[in-house]
């Protein structure tokens, strides 16, 4: 990796709870929950303006490892990174059950790359895989900064321990995998493509940690993440039914849509990235669920083989990528077989066949 192709990636804030929700928990009438709402909010507006002045190093050229790298920090509820060190690879279980979630969640996700795609951690270079724990206090988020993992633990309210989810990890280190592949940049429908890549793998790494089928899993990011203050929410997103994963009091009604019918134009939120991100998510949803057995083995390898593949422009749009996942299905699988069929039919329902 050459320098000049180090120096256009510029990685960006990207926290798994979206804008929209914690707009809306900031305008609440409980004191508490507005102000970790705002909290969280104003943090990370500060990280989003660091992490787009961020810059890689290239990654050494020595053959990667075939197992982890993992060191989990603990930022003692302070906002200093990365924290003290408290477990490193290889190291005891701590009693500290985030810090051993985190770390079994850096590992799941290194697997699924590796033993899925064949791909050596984040950057396919071995990246170490760095983590901290308790960021702050009563943070509703968690987020890849460009280098590393930062977990919230929540405010215990509206949100939990942000290391319950293992998808949600998956998704925030896959905003890494993005950055060193296609590097696709975060507004529009291109950030709906990276928010949306996140969620595909992240449910994918769920899936295969679980050794779910995709008929078995339950296509939803962030199960297990909502607080008894949610009544009713199940979920931050559902990528089989996306518009249905919360209709609450306090976090609102769930905006994303399932087809170009619903697409959402708005300024905010660097133009949908977390709303619009549903359309491509229920595409792939739609194509495993077509191709039925391991989500991974031929759904999440098309998309893999379409993020990796080189021809994805940073710019790209819906269209772009649906045509992109056609061709790659047709290269890989031979054309108007089951999986040239699958995608065909998934972008149509979609709107974008």
């Amino acid at each position: 990796m050459d320098a000049s192709h180090v120096s256009r990636r510029r990685p960006v804030f990207c926290g798994v709870v979206p804008p929209h929700i914690l707009d809306r928990i900031a305008r609440s009438e409980l004191p508490e929950r507005a102000a970790a709402a705002r909290n969280t909010l104003e943090l990370d507006a500060s990280h989003r303006v660091r992490r787009q002045l961020a810059a890689l190093v290239p990654a050494p050229g020595a053959t990667p490892p075939e197992t982890p790298e993992r060191t989990i920090y603990d930022a003692q509820h302070r906002t200093r990174l990365p924290g003290k060190k408290v477990r490193g690879e290889g190291g005891d279980a701590s009693k500290d059950v985030s810090v051993n979630r985190a770390y079994a969640g850096l590992g799941a996700t290194f697997e699924l790359y590796l033993k899925a795609f064949g791909r050596h951690s984040i950057d396919d270079a071995g990246l170490p895989l760095d983590a901290t724990v308790h960021y702050d206090r009563l943070y509703n988020n968690a987020f890849w900064d460009g280098s590393q993992m930062v977990f919230g633990d929540g405010d215990g309210d509206l949100f939990l321990d942000f290391t319950v989810s293992v998808d949600v990890i998956g998704h925030e280190l896959t905003h890494g995998v993005t950055q060193y592949s296609a590097n696709l940049e975060y507004h529009g429908q291109s950030g709906a493509l990276n928010e949306s890549m996140s969620d595909v793998f992240g449910s994918l790494i769920k899936q295969y940690s679980l050794d779910q089928g995709a008929a078995e899993a339950d296509w939803l990011i962030g199960a297990g993440l909502l607080g008894p203050g949610v009544d009713r929410g199940q979920a931050l997103r559902s990528m089989k039914a996306p518009g249905t994963a919360y209709e609450d009091d306090v976090l609102g009604k769930d905006p994303q849509p399932a087809t170009m019918d619903g697409y959402v134009r708005t300024t905010r939120d660097n133009g949908g990235v977390h709303i619009n991100s549903g359309i491509p998510n229920h595409a792939f949803y739609l194509v495993a669920s077509e191709l039925g057995g391991k989500a991974w083995e031929r759904a999440g390898q098309v998309w893999y083989d379409t993020l990796t593949g080189g021809r994805l422009a940073p710019t790209a749009q819906f269209a772009d990528f649906a045509r992109l996942t056609v061709e790659a299905a047709v290269a890989r699988y031979g054309e108007g077989g089951a999986e040239h069929q699958a995608l065909q039919k998934a972008w149509s329902t979609v709107g974008l066949g």
